[in-house]
């Protein structure tokens, strides 16, 4: 499956994030007081640097006093502006196409092997 931390999608929802801390006024090491860790993890974050798990930008909202379903909803109208690319679906789609061309090019026709003479046949 392609990682999309280095896409457009992840640039929306960063800036998102930071968005969020700056309409608050916050520098990143206020946010990163709040959430109890060092500035450097918040610069990261917000460069894409470090990944967030959704337990993770649940505590993040909340040091932002954001709603998590809001921010959702907020970050799923951005994102539909630049919807993801089908790649998946149609890498799925490719290697069954191959694998059946692949099927067809190796199928063994069937042939009629001479069964054995029966005994009708054998006498002389």
């Amino acid at each position: 499956m392609q990682k999309f931390i280095h896409s457009r999608q992840n640039d929306l929802f960063l800036q998102l994030l930071r968005e969020r801390r700056t309409s608050l006024r916050l520098r990143q090491a206020d946010l990163a007081d709040r959430l109890g860790r060092g500035q450097a993890v918040v610069s990261r974050v917000e460069r894409g640097a470090r990944r967030l798990d959704v337990l993770e930008l649940w505590a993040w909202l909340a040091a932002l006093d954001c709603d998590f379903l809001a921010f959702v909803r907020e970050l799923d109208q951005r994102l539909k502006t630049c919807p993801l690319p089908d790649t998946r679906f149609s890498a799925v789609r490719q290697k069954a196409a191959l694998a059946r061309s692949v099927s067809r090019t190796n199928v063994v026709e069937p042939f009629d092997v001479p069964s054995s003479p029966s005994a009708a046949q054998r006498q002389p």
